[in-house]
């Protein structure tokens, strides 16, 4: 049965106008061949880091695929869950999200007291009406998760955590993907 798993990835330094997109486009092209399926690649700006949702059998389906990929680095396959939305919306809308945050997991966090927290909490977001919480992907080995927000600006996903009392380890603004540009 087919599973998610998470894959960052810094692109190589080049001379490539855009390495994150050109990146991107090799990523999606190996995991199809590979059979795997490409569910979501937000970019970083700034920095470029690509974060890539992948449906697979297994992680060595994805690693495999990605193995002599162009780029300085590629993390390891790790099996994500998907919170807060549905996957079929999710494959089907291909949604962007404004901002991510990163939350490294405190170390005593199980999955079901994560989620028990997550569904408690989650009303509170409408306190900050201007922020949509869109979807999480939490680690299954409970190492970290991924946040994805629409938000007029960094300071509003700022107090969205606050809201539901979750820190923020570190926060991106995502690039959106250039007009045309459809990946999946």
């Amino acid at each position: 049965m087919p599973a998610l798993f998470l894959v960052e990835i810094v692109p190589a330094a080049s001379t490539d106008p855009n390495p994150a997109l050109t990146t991107l486009a090799a990523v999606h092209d190996r995991l199809r061949d590979a059979g795997a399926q490409l569910i979501e690649a937000q970019i970083a700006a700034g920095n470029g880091r690509l974060f890539v949702v992948v449906e697979a059998d297994h992680p060595r389906q994805v690693a495999r695929a990605l193995q002599g990929l162009a780029a300085a680095e590629v993390s390891d396959p790790a099996r994500v869950r998907l919170v807060g939305a549905d996957l079929d919306e999710v494959k089907a809308a291909r949604p962007e999200a404004g901002y991510l945050v990163e939350w490294d997991l405190p170390a005593d966090l199980d999955m079901d007291t994560y989620l028990a927290r997550k569904q408690a909490k989650s009303p509170l977001y409408a306190n900050v009406p201007e922020v949509s919480f869109l979807r999480t992907y939490v680690r299954e080995d409970m190492a970290k998760c991924l946040c994805f927000y629409d938000a007029p600006d960094p300071a509003a996903v700022e107090r969205a955590r606050a809201a539901v009392s979750t820190p923020i380890d570190r926060l991106h603004a995502l690039v959106t993907l250039p007009e045309g540009v459809r990946l999946g």
